[in-house]
């Protein structure tokens, strides 16, 4: 056991800062003015191997395989002062205070509030089990946000929390712990201060953290990081915002990759449909036409892992890389049949291949397999470690090794990608199956001491860069669309995640919400739930309508079940109810233009498309534990009905703002609870003041071949307000050289309120009408301009539908409605609110 009590040297070397102590040697390096990373060095090599890392300030071994995804930046300059009994370091916008003995760490931002301090005695320890432990102190003030995919509440304070990533069928979804991910990452706000702090410890070993749960008389509140293996690795990320935070974070670890634009329609799927005894290609075809007949959109559909089941000597296997010739006698017609009717298909793909495999000869012959532990070796001699897979013993792919990746593009390709799809649902990716933890990874070549236990977390990671690039080989043109049910810090980099096999209840509906949320604030924006439940009998009627209603609102929209009672989960699966969900569906539909301009801004900076009240409004103490509300963008509030039987709804709105119900347009001051009336139609949904909502206005029923050709722009003037409205093909990669538009919406409140758009970039728009719809209860404009020039006023409803350009007043929901015609150029809207004395002129 190594235990760390006192400093015993402290010098400044090449711009960073060396800290010998008693126990282990820790470095200090300022990475940018807001990042600082503490490293204690338990395996003493100090090693710079990193996949999870897109920015670096030295020199990586794997900088050649990151290639052009990793950036390398300048660490702003430090200044050391040795007073004695401590050690300030300064720079940039954080000081750091180190106390020689009893040693210990203390960080301070510019304003001198203390972000973060060590527990004196246990900040970094090596156990007798040679787990490493970092402890930090906390106060009874502290709220923790993050650790990816988690179960429970939003706020962990007081929670243990395990990262071990497991294939979690059926989870409890307030308790099971851990799930599919490994993202040892959280958020600290002290709700005194109201600033945030970010923890990212950069290690990929099975960890877990207690947030406070622990307590001891001898030691002050703390919190716990403790690691199976490696350093302690920290990089501590000053705020003060919680987006703050979620900006540098991603800095780190990668910005989310920009989908294409069908990853945010209605994403078909369920286990029955692949596990036909025949002609699953005409069953899902007639669900696509089924769908399009019963008027509800879809835009893609994910194949489950029944294409590839094979009768083997164990039975009837799932074996990857096949195809079941009487499910799929055709697969290339398959495709083709989906293509026309304008849906991306993903078939689900597994990275083992069981012991009966047909073409497990061919697969070892490759050595692509994670090996054998020296122990397990000396008996039984090498070769690839066995462990439990679907169906029986399996060996597992090791993506470290090159030409394993190597081999498993050309199958992909030639298995999948050849038969005509562009996306991959890359799945059961945990690897939990291989009980030996020694069991032996290429490492890239690393050698010696490169384990199963330090690496399997970033399998899916390197799965899914497996697969982007393979889909780039085979089309350069086409963006990639890739599923992931596990990940390590950076999988947004690939794919877009879903937190796996959860179970049909209303306790699912209700906390799967803080699940994806959790997600959200850390660096995975692009989340989602399956609608409905996977595991457990069907959904009765109005489960299924309200998971459908809150569904549409996550970042990935797809119904997929494997019910346990012999039913399939499909939205016209109770009749009398179908219009509720073709409603919700087809409002998803409607919301494209500014979700998917969300998924711009997303990947752009890393931050939230769903995102909890605490980030988005986090001087407001009375959202810090709320996870069933929610916002969407800056602009939308969501409150859906999330319990059975339910006649209102309660909703606290944020204090400070101003609300408007998007139906009704009744005005709220935020800071209240209103409880609203609801039915089995209500989806209820809030308009921030200074919101702006970019809406179709068509009928869309595939994102892939139908555009956007009448825009609505829904805004709320109370005060100024400004949106990024992004366009482009939505499927190839032409946006990477230039070919998008980006529309700067701003609105200036006042009694003549304003609003600009200003155009950038080079896609030429299908927009070709606007309907500007500006909230403005209780008093009609006297005049509205378009670039100067006064526009017709239409008093009678209907002469405004039918004209191309003039505006209305519609009293009743107290809208200012403006139409004019989409110029290829900026335009100004002026619309004069102020008073007009006409008795008096």
């Amino acid at each position: 056991m190594r235990v760390t009590t006192r400093v015993e040297d402290v010098e400044q070397v090449d711009g960073w800062v060396r800290v010998r102590t008693d126990g282990v040697e820790v470095r200090l390096l300022l990475m940018t003015e807001d990042v600082l990373r503490i490293r204690a060095g338990f395996d003493g090599d100090f090693a710079e191997e990193s996949y999870s890392l897109v920015t670096t300030a030295w020199p990586d071994r794997l900088d050649e395989f990151m290639g052009d995804e990793r950036t390398r930046v300048t660490p702003p300059g430090i200044t050391l002062e040795d007073r004695g009994a401590t050690v300030c370091v300064s720079g940039g916008n954080l000081r750091v205070e180190i106390e020689k003995e009893p040693f210990r760490i203390c960080v301070y931002d510019g304003d001198g509030t203390l972000l973060h301090a060590d527990i004196v005695g246990l900040g970094y320890l090596e156990d007798s089990n040679q787990r490493r432990i970092h402890t930090s102190e906390i106060s009874p003030d502290d709220a923790f946000y993050g650790f990816g995919e988690t179960t429970g509440s939003l706020n962990k304070a007081q929670k243990l929390i395990t990262m071990s990533p497991k294939d979690a069928l059926g989870y409890d979804p307030r308790e099971t712990d851990p799930l599919y991910k490994h993202i040892p990452f959280y958020l600290k706000l002290d709700r005194v201060t109201r600033k945030a702090v970010g923890y990212f410890y950069h290690n990929t070993f099975d960890c877990d953290f207690d947030l406070g749960r622990g307590r001891s008389n001898y030691w002050a509140r703390h919190s716990r990081y403790r690691a199976d293996g490696g350093d302690i690795d920290l990089f501590l990320i000053a705020g003060p915002a919680i987006r703050d935070v979620v900006r540098r974070y991603t800095m780190l670890t990668g910005r989310p990759a920009l989908l294409p634009k069908h990853a945010l329609g209605y994403l078909a799927s369920s286990m029955y449909y692949a596990e036909l005894d025949a002609d699953s290609d005409r069953a899902i075809t007639d669900f696509i036409d089924i769908a399009r007949a019963e008027d509800i959109p879809v835009d893609g559909f994910q194949l489950s892992s029944g294409y590839s089941t094979q009768e083997t000597a164990a039975g009837a296997k799932r074996c990857v890389f096949t195809w079941n010739d009487r499910r799929f006698p055709e697969p290339e017609r398959f495709f083709a049949g989906m293509t026309e009717r304008g849906i991306a298909v993903a078939p689900n793909v597994k990275p083992a291949v069981l012991d009966v495999h047909p073409r497990l000869e061919e697969f070892a012959a490759a050595d692509v397999f994670v090996t054998r532990s020296a122990d397990a070796a000396a008996s039984a001699g090498e070769g690839p470690a066995v462990g439990t897979w679907w169906g029986g013993p399996g060996r597992f792919v090791d993506f470290t090794r090159p030409a394993a990746r190597e081999a498993w593009k050309r199958w992909l390709t030639e298995a999948v990608l050849d038969k005509g799809t562009t996306s991959v649902w890359n799945d059961n990716c945990e690897y939990d199956g291989i009980i030996d933890k020694d069991s032996r990874c290429d490492f890239d070549g690393a050698g010696a001491g490169a384990t199963i236990a330090r690496l399997r977390t970033v399998m899916a990671n390197l799965m899914c860069r497996v697969t982007r690039d393979a889909i780039a080989e085979k089309n350069r043109t086409v963006r990639p669309y890739i599923v992931c049910r596990a990940g390590h810090a950076g999988i947004q980099r690939y794919a877009q995640t879903w937190a796996g096999d959860n179970s049909t209840s209303w306790e699912s509906l209700r906390h799967n919400v803080a699940t994806i949320l959790g997600m959200s604030l850390s660096g995975v924006p692009n989340q989602g739930c399956d609608i409905g439940g996977f595991h457990g009998p069907a959904p009765d009627p109005e489960l299924l309508v309200r998971w459908v209603q809150n569904g549409i609102f996550q970042p990935r929209f797809s119904i997929h079940s494997v019910n346990s009672d012999n039913t399939v989960t499909e939205p016209w699966m109770y009749g009398e109810h179908t219009s509720y969900v073709r409603d919700a569906i087809k409002l998803r539909y409607r919301l494209f233009p500014y979700l998917y301009s969300l998924t711009a801004r997303a990947h752009r900076t890393g931050l939230p498309i769903m995102e909890p009240l605490v980030s988005a409004f986090q001087d407001d103490p009375a959202g810090d534990e709320t996870s069933e509300e929610f916002m969407v963008g800056d602009s939308l509030l969501v409150a859906n009905v999330l319990t059975a039987g339910a006649t209102t709804r309660t909703v606290r709105l944020p204090g400070g703002e101003v609300f408007y119900d998007v139906w009704t347009r009744q005005r709220y001051e935020g800071g209240q609870t209103v409880d609203l009336p609801v039915d089995l139609g209500s989806i209820p949904l809030f308009l921030r003041g200074g919101g702006i909502v970019p809406l179709a206005v068509n009928q869309l029923d595939s994102l892939t071949r139908d555009e956007v050709t009448d825009l609505h722009l829904l805004c709320a003037p109370d005060r100024d307000g400004h949106f990024v409205l992004y366009e482009d093909d939505g499927l190839t990669r032409a946006h990477e050289d230039g070919a998008f538009l980006e529309t700067e919406i701003t609105m200036t409140a006042g009694e003549r309120v304003v609003i600009a758009l200003a155009r950038r970039g080079d896609y030429d728009s299908a927009v070709r009408r606007l309907l500007l719809d500006v909230v403005h209860p209780g008093r009609a404009p006297h005049w509205v301009a378009v670039d100067g020039d006064r526009i017709p006023q239409f008093l009678y409803r209907e002469r405004f539908d039918a004209a191309d350009t003039g505006w209305h007043y519609d009293p009743q929901l107290g809208s200012v409605l403006v139409k004019t015609p989409n110029p290829d150029g900026d335009l100004v809207v002026t619309i004069s609110f102020e008073p007009v004395d006409m008795l008096g002129m």
